[in-house]
């Protein structure tokens, strides 16, 4: 059962995993969307969250702070939007 608080749109929610470059070496990149968040894992040791705010730009809430570019493309990635 759905509740209430679950019903915002989710367009696109599930799982992406794509190849990303970060400190000089190209590493696997895991982001799990669920509604507004990402939830972001770099080379399994680096971990993030960004929240998708409602311009579709995104802000990090916690994790490992990540450089502007490397939020761009995951934005790029995961939302389909050009920066």
């Amino acid at each position: 059962m759905i509740e209430l608080k679950d019903t915002t749109p989710a367009e696109k929610d599930g799982k992406y995993q794509f190849k990303l470059h970060y400190s000089g070496r190209e590493v696997n990149c895991l982001v799990e969307k669920e509604q507004q968040m990402l939830h972001v894992t770099i080379d399994d040791n680096i971990t993030a969250e960004l929240k998708i705010n409602n311009d579709n730009t995104l802000t990090q809430t916690a994790g490992t702070n990540l450089p502007d570019s490397s939020i761009d493309f995951i934005k790029k990635k995961v939302l389909g939007l050009q920066v």
